[in-house]
């Protein structure tokens, strides 16, 4: 448990970058990330006109480009520390391409799946176009993910890239189901945060450290780096859902207790409150538990203790990250740990 531990420890990592040695990984990976959505609608080639609306729709270069963001700046990293090359390779930065195709195919699916109306700050796929459409959209982002991850021609890469897929369906089940035990609850969700957010971030920086680099010790760097910087910024999502209004958040808050959830902070709060575990258990399905749950959980320190914890996975990325060779991109990868823990949506 997580309790009473101060903030200022947990965000010293901040401290050992100097202003020099800042950097913005938005800017050190703009480079890299340019026509990424262009190379993405090229990749989606279709000649019906309402399938190509569908497909252009979340990928009208709005988005942030978190995850191709860290995949370019572990490309260069793993390329720096193996042999100094400053260069970003094709195959490594279509991996950046297949992850936000995979991670927006999911994104589809997940909205189905929950009936949700709003992404991003617009109205759903699903709402918009019906859902069968929708799921179909999703399907059809997934393929040409697949079609240019075989293009790719490295098997090794297709069967971690490819794990992905796997983990974003077992962590969809695993979130339908819940466990009565409390210890077995967190690290039922835990799981569930890995498979669903972050073995997409951990399985795409292990993609271009094996392009980049032949040591399997870099390859488990990148892996534990994305691993735990993906499970922070799911964490942090978690407490967004009670803390942040929804027109800032860009989607309805408490979404996740409406759909039966017990998040961190939920599960946090309780360990105050015991009574949540029956509404837990029947997944606030009772008129009034949404509304109980949320004022429970801003109660108690639910919101501080997932914070507490996604500083303590910021803190293992920083750790892993900095093993490798110094470069720009691995103190942006580094100052990525902090970002995550200071988004408010």
């Amino acid at each position: 448990r997580f309790h009473h531990t101060s903030t200022s420890h947990w965000c010293s990592c901040s401290k050992t970058i100097s202003d020099e040695k800042y950097q913005d990984p938005f800017q050190l990976g703009k480079k890299d990330l340019k026509n990424l959505y262009e190379d993405i609608k090229k990749e989606l080639l279709v000649s019906a006109a309402e399938f190509k609306e569908m497909c252009d729709y979340y990928f009208d270069g709005k988005g942030k480009a978190f995850r191709p963001m860290i995949v370019v700046l572990m490309a260069r990293a793993c390329n720096i520390h193996h042999n100094n090359s400053k260069e970003v390779q094709a195959s490594q930065r279509s991996v950046a391409i297949i992850a936000e195709m995979i991670h927006t195919a999911s994104l589809v699916h997940d909205d189905v799946i929950d009936d949700a109306n709003s992404r991003r700050g617009k109205r759903t796929l699903n709402q918009i176009w019906g859902e069968r459409k929708a799921v179909l959209a999703g399907d059809f982002i997934l393929s040409a993910a697949s079609v240019a991850l075989a293009r790719i021609g490295n098997t090794t890469i297709i069967s971690v890239l490819t794990q992905v897929i796997e983990d974003l369906v077992r962590g969809e089940f695993l979130q339908l189901g819940s466990k009565e035990n409390e210890n077995e609850r967190f690290a039922h969700y835990l799981e569930k945060t890995f498979k669903k957010t972050a073995s997409l971030i951990a399985n795409s920086c292990k993609a271009v450290s094996i392009l980049g680099c032949p040591d399997p010790k870099v390859h488990e760097i990148a892996y534990q780096y994305g691993k735990n910087v993906g499970i922070a910024f799911q964490l942090i999502d978690d407490v967004l859902d009670f803390t942040s209004c929804a027109d800032h958040l860009g989607k309805p808050t408490a979404a996740d207790l409406k759909l039966g959830l017990a998040t961190g902070p939920v599960l946090f709060a309780c360990r105050q409150f015991p009574e949540m575990n029956a509404m837990i258990m029947r997944r606030f399905s009772k008129p009034g538990d949404v509304e109980r749950a949320r004022k429970y959980v801003l109660q108690s320190d639910g919101v501080q203790q997932t914070t507490y914890l996604a500083q303590r996975y910021c803190h293992a990325a920083t750790r892993e990250i900095r093993k490798l060779r110094p470069s720009p991109e691995r103190e942006a990868l580094v100052h990525l740990t902090e970002m995550v823990l200071m988004r408010d949506k």
